[in-house]
């Protein structure tokens, strides 16, 4: 690699890197570990193709969702337990209601099942059309739609106050508030 594609990258990794880890946090459950892992991986394929990417930050989550599609796939068994840990926000202090609400939604999201949380994330959290995502997914437009539909109504579920009449309006959980949950 160039010296120039070198420093280019360099820098793009200092800036972009805390928004990646928050993605790759939410797609792998919360999963610090392996969101790192994730991350590091998608960073290590960008660099060898570093001089002929156009877009580098949405090379980088293409192969984050791809990846982590992957290891969904394989379905190894992981003995170990992981435990949900926020990532540090960028916003401003919080108020002591809005910080359980967060809490819940982040319990509430490790709820879901594997297919369901990348859904939300990438629906909701990356705001892409249902078709982008059924494409990154490789399933149906459909499927899509009545995953977001059936998510949607088991985190109001489990999360009462994100309902219609909640208080979800004035909370922005984990730094973005998806548009369905307000609702």
């Amino acid at each position: 690699m160039e010296a120039s594609s070198h420093d280019e990258f360099r820098e793009f990794v200092a800036m972009r890197s805390t928004a990646l880890l928050r993605l790759a946090v939410l797609l792998t459950g919360g999963d610090r570990h392996a969101a790192e892992d994730l991350l590091q991986i998608a960073l290590m394929k960008a660099y060898g193709r570093w001089a002929r990417i156009e877009q580098h930050e949405a090379y980088v989550r293409q192969v984050m969702y791809r990846q982590q599609v992957n290891r969904w796939r394989l379905r190894r068994h992981r003995a170990e337990t992981t435990v949900p840990v926020l990532p540090e926000s960028e916003t401003g202090p919080d108020t002591g209601s809005e910080s359980e609400l967060r809490i819940a939604l982040w319990a509430a999201l490790g709820r879901l099942s594997k297919r369901q949380r990348a859904v939300v994330v990438l629906r909701y959290f990356e705001d892409l059309p249902e078709a982008e995502v059924a494409a990154l997914l490789g399933c149906p437009v459909g499927t899509v739609r009545s995953t977001a539909y059936r998510s949607l109504a088991k985190l109001r579920a489990l999360v009462p106050e994100l309902g219609p009449e909640g208080s979800a309006e004035r909370v922005q959980p984990l730094s973005y508030t998806p548009k369905e949950v307000q609702r």
